[in-house]
């Protein structure tokens, strides 16, 4: 494994960033995160405006470890901290507003030096995307996306990849059924876990676009057929679309995330199985979301050279925090159902 460069304090990590060439350095190195390791002390310097920019404009992965013989008053400037770095560390014992636990350098590390790329794009969009409204963060999504698309890692993975043949299906790929002034909405491809295909989203767009139109409808409900609710991305339909930019136009015009995103009140989702990419992505739309307690959330983007690409780096980084969903994107951990509760993620397991 690379070594993250490590920075002791903020004063040297000022120090560092303010270099000429700091962010070509950090941008283009092996494995670009940089870690913070800060003192009891450095916490009666924050907040610095000055060093909170330079943090939040280095292309890099940025993180910072948290001291663990802090006084309890300075909570409050902790959290402040946390809201400048992109990964925030500390011991399994010490409580951190959106921290994981300081053993995962290692794997966060791994993860950025396989996919620099898509790491650095990650946190970036993470950062420009945070408190602006769901249209800006979609629109900034599918244009990391579709540069990333264009990028080595990606068509390296995507050339690995066996050829699927998807078989004939001709079922309604979302089923709709309506039960007084409820509209309930089944992800119908159970043969293939659910995956989210072209098919799969213009019929759900569809669906939901009607649902807006109609004012007698006072509640929707998604789920999935079958053994888990979505597999995320179709995976025989990577890199089928002419060119990226083209794939961008149509995420513009077909997204099932703006549509729930505008129907959000009026939804709630009922999750289960594996939850893959889209599937953890859409759902954290809604209003609501159910668990089943067998329940698993796995984002596994980065590590194909991508970044999430179904609306999660809005919807998830609202539930779970920009830092938190910055180390589950970028190390495609697999959370369980408690976990997923207690960040955030879901509402409630049930089942």
């Amino acid at each position: 494994m690379s070594s993250p460069v490590l920075v002791t304090g903020l004063a040297e990590a000022k120090s560092l960033l303010s270099l000429p060439y700091a962010g070509e350095d950090c941008g283009l190195a092996d494995c670009p995160v940089i870690l913070v390791e800060l003192t009891a002390a450095d916490l009666s310097q924050w907040p610095s405006p000055e060093t909170a920019e330079l943090v939040k404009s280095t292309p890099a992965v940025m993180a910072a470890s948290v001291p663990d013989g802090r006084d309890p008053a300075d909570a409050p400037k902790l959290a402040e901290l946390c809201t400048a770095f992109d990964i925030v560390l500390a011991s399994d014992d010490l409580p951190v507003p959106l921290g994981v636990p300081a053993g995962e350098l290692d794997q966060i590390a791994a993860a950025a030096a396989a996919s620099p790329a898509a790491a650095v794009a990650l946190v970036q969009l993470l950062r420009l995307s945070e408190g602006r409204s769901t249209a800006d963060g979609l629109v900034a999504e599918s244009l990391a996306y579709s540069t990333l698309q264009s990028g080595p890692h990606f068509r390296g993975w995507l050339a690995s990849q066996p050829s699927r043949l998807v078989p004939d299906n001709p079922e309604p790929a979302v089923l709709a059924e309506r039960a007084g002034s409820t509209l309930r909405l089944t992800l119908n491809r159970p043969e293939r876990r659910n995956a989210f295909s072209a098919e799969m989203r213009d019929a759900l767009v569809e669906q939901l676009r009607a649902a807006w139109a109609d004012p007698t409808l006072d509640g929707i409900v998604l789920d999935g057929a079958g053994p888990t609710f979505c597999s995320g991305g179709d995976l025989a339909e990577f890199g089928t679309t002419p060119d990226p930019g083209t794939a961008h136009r149509v995420r513009s015009v077909r997204s099932a995330a703006h549509w729930i995103d505008r129907l959000a009140s009026k939804t709630r989702a009922v999750v289960h199985g594996t939850c893959v990419g889209a599937g953890v992505e859409l759902p954290a739309y809604a209003h609501d979301v159910a668990a089943h307690p067998d329940t698993t959330f796995r984002l596994p983007e980065v590590g194909m050279g991508l970044v999430p690409g179904a609306g999660g780096t809005v919807s998830i980084a609202r539930r779970i925090g920009r830092q938190r969903l910055g180390y589950f994107a970028l190390t495609n951990t697999e959370i369980a159902a408690p976990t997923a509760l207690a960040w955030g993620l879901i509402d409630r397991i049930e089942g």
